[in-house]
């Protein structure tokens, strides 16, 4: 026994539907939560890393006095402060990720099936 594949219209491009489909998810408030949610992470992850840089860029400027104060050794509070850049990055990476796994993906991962024409679970 065979089945057949139904054919599509041929006016219709393929992607047609699922461009539809996309349209209509960004009116879905599932979609606009996610997207309310991600914001809520970025925006202040983003502030703080900036206002951390600028501080660390001003004070290397004006500051010069307080940057080359010795920690331990010859290193110094402008080395803290540009090596805890890298901390910085590295915890927000750590914590993003964590933050996705828990709040964005099971939510997109839902708009997505749906999205793809599957049965919701």
């Amino acid at each position: 026994m065979t089945t057949t594949q139904p054919v599509p219209d041929a006016g219709e491009p393929p992607g047609d539907d699922l461009e539809a489909r996309s349209v209509t998810m960004h009116d879905d408030p599932r979609f606009q939560e996610l997207r309310a949610r991600l914001l809520r992470f970025v925006v202040p992850a983003s502030i703080s890393f900036f206002l951390f840089y600028l501080l660390y860029v001003l004070m290397t400027g004006y500051a010069r006095g307080v940057m080359s104060t010795k920690v331990i050794g010859s290193v110094n509070v402008a080395l803290v402060f540009g090596l805890l850049q890298f901390v910085m990055t590295f915890g927000i990476a750590i914590l993003y990720s964590r933050y996705a796994n828990r709040r964005l993906d099971p939510l997109a991962d839902e708009l997505r099936r749906e999205l793809d024409g599957e049965e919701r679970s």
